[in-house]
């Protein structure tokens, strides 16, 4: 309906917020959807409200404090887009979405503008429900409140079943008043979803087709379904929904989010990777974005039956994990690196003492024998962050026979490089990059960024004697994701590291129905350490390297 933009009397942004409804309130009460701070904010201090004549501002407050253009007013308008609504020390301007201003400063409704009408049920729907969504939600705090629910002390299970209970009782006391055309049961799980889990991404999170769920806003919600981008029709009730959310996925992992540190890397208790970005970062409201990971652990042949490798590179790799080879799996953002990480993990022999190293723990390894390290960031004073660097150099300590390092985004590389040097031979880990040899230019950045003032020819000696195997993964036009290369590092030569490619994926187009086309070959060089394993009388597949394709 209409956006209300919020800034401090020094034009610092402080918040971006959609009005889906015709009426909303503004004051320092978590049950107004704009919620401002400060001791001159009443509870309840303003009420914006669209009718047919405009945009209309009341002071619902007992006091004085409402200026619009710098003139105080008990009421106001039509608010036109320069005036500004001065409360505190906030300065408030309207962008009206949905409503159209002429010349003559007069108004043309809602419903004067021409929509098909699906989408205006649609919208009607949408506005009433986020409206009775907040009016359960404010009586179940009240509720709450007056009978001092005391949530600390209950788990999961008992919290949701008691809130639960609270809800029922407010809709039926509600019961005469909600519309029919709103689905009691489904308001109940939708208040129950909000109130005490993830709101509308719970059904989400749910939908095995849904590998990515991105929330711009909290009217505003992305997933990727089945390797395309869809818009849902799915919103929080506002950003402070949103907000509570964040909160709950990231305080039992001991991390925080508020103004002082508005971003945060957290998981989800089924392992899926979370990033959330809050004002005054995100001009448009908290940002959510969960990465989904499948929940039974994939083998080879799954990723055989996606058609993102064929069975000839699977026995490869499994080959290369078992004798000990260095590899690192490259590849851009959503290319699937860290579940082909998952894979080949699968092939460490579980004899092996496995010391995993994660900014914010995702992997699933099978192995029985395993140690799980994860990052810690700074406290409220700034001290006690242990970065994944500090974890790398600990591990060495450990005793591992293989080291996992879940992604190398900076110096830590260098010490990767240095572990795989001194004895820890088959260590995994990940990288972003667009190609084989691009992950070398890579690998040398990041070691430059340790601090350490190595010539580039030393660096490039250490990635060429540590690194054995590179894996490049890319995702596709069409979703699907898929290997293109499977390389060598064969050594250093006249000082540029020598690759050999011993997979390919070619593509040759695209199929009647959009998905992308081609065949997966190999190029008929023999691995070099395939050589070695042959003349140490180890039986070894030559076979594998044919220039078939399939």
């Amino acid at each position: 309906m209409f956006e209300i933009v919020i800034e401090t009397n020094n034009g610092k942004p402080v918040n971006k917020t959609h009005c889906l409804v015709n009426k909303c309130t503004i004051g320092k009460s978590r049950e107004n959807l704009v919620v401002l701070r400060g001791w001159k904010i009443a509870q309840y201090h303003a009420e914006i409200e669209l009718n047919p004549n405009g945009l209309f501002v009341n002071n619902i407050s007992n006091s004085d404090g409402i200026k619009v253009n710098g003139q105080i007013v008990q009421q106001y308008g039509p608010l036109l887009e320069k005036d500004e609504l001065s409360i505190g020390a906030y300065i408030i301007t309207f962008s009206l979405d949905d409503v159209i201003l002429n010349d003559a400063n007069e108004t043309q409704s809602v419903e004067q503008i021409t929509l098909d009408s699906d989408d205006l049920d649609q919208q009607k729907f949408n506005k009433d429900n986020i409206k009775w969504r907040r009016q359960v939600h404010g009586e179940l705090l009240t509720l709450m409140d007056i009978r001092r629910t005391d949530v600390g002390d209950m788990d999961d299970a008992e919290l949701r079943k008691s809130v639960s209970k609270y809800i029922d009782q407010i809709i039926e006391g509600m019961s005469a008043s909600i519309p029919e055309h709103i689905i009691k049961d489904k308001l109940a799980k939708e208040v129950l979803n909000e109130a005490v889990g993830l709101g509308p991404l719970e059904d989400l999170l749910a939908d095995d087709d849904v590998s990515e769920i991105m929330v711009n806003s909290f009217d505003d919600i992305y997933v990727e379904k089945l390797g395309k981008l869809v818009k849902t029709n799915v919103t929080f009730s506002d950003d402070h929904a949103v907000l509570s959310s964040i909160e709950r996925i990231v305080s039992p992992l001991g991390r925080r989010i508020d103004e002082s540190s508005p971003m945060v890397d957290a998981r989800l208790k089924d392992g899926s990777r979370v990033n959330a970005i809050i004002p005054p970062l995100a001009l448009r409201g908290p940002c959510i974005t969960i990465r989904k990971f499948a929940k039974e652990k994939l083998t080879g042949e799954d990723l055989i039956g996606f058609n993102s490798i064929n069975s000839n590179m699977v026995a490869f790799l499994q080959k290369a994990v078992e004798e000990r080879c260095n590899i690192v799996i490259s590849g851009g953002t959503g290319s699937g690196k860290t579940t082909l990480l998952n894979v080949m993990s699968n092939f460490i022999p579980h004899s092996e003492r496995v010391v995993t190293v994660e900014d914010a723990a995702e992997l699933k390894l099978s192995q029985p024998h395993l140690v799980s390290l994860e990052a810690r960031p700074p406290n409220l004073e700034g001290k006690g962050a242990v970065p994944i660097r500090e974890l790398v150099k600990n591990c060495l300590r450990m005793r591992p026979d293989r080291i996992v390092v879940g992604e190398c985004r900076g110096g830590e590389a260098l010490d990767m490089l240095q572990a795989m040097n001194t004895g820890h031979d088959g260590s995994l880990t990940t990288a972003h990059a667009n190609s084989p040899r691009d992950v070398l230019s890579r690998l040398e950045v990041m070691v430059m960024m340790s601090g350490m003032e190595l010539p580039i020819s030393a660096i490039r000696e250490q990635i060429g004697s540590a690194v054995d195997i590179i894996v490049q993964q890319t995702r596709f036009a069409d979703g699907s994701r898929k290997i293109t290369h499977i390389s060598e590092i064969t050594g250093v030569e006249s000082g540029k590291i020598s690759l050999q490619d011993i997979f390919l994926y070619k593509q040759s187009g695209y199929d009647d129905e959009g998905n992308v086309a081609g065949k997966f070959a190999a190029t008929g060089l023999i691995p070099y350490f395939y050589e070695t394993l042959s003349e140490r009388g180890i039986d070894v597949d030559m076979s594998l390297f044919s220039n078939g394709a399939s």
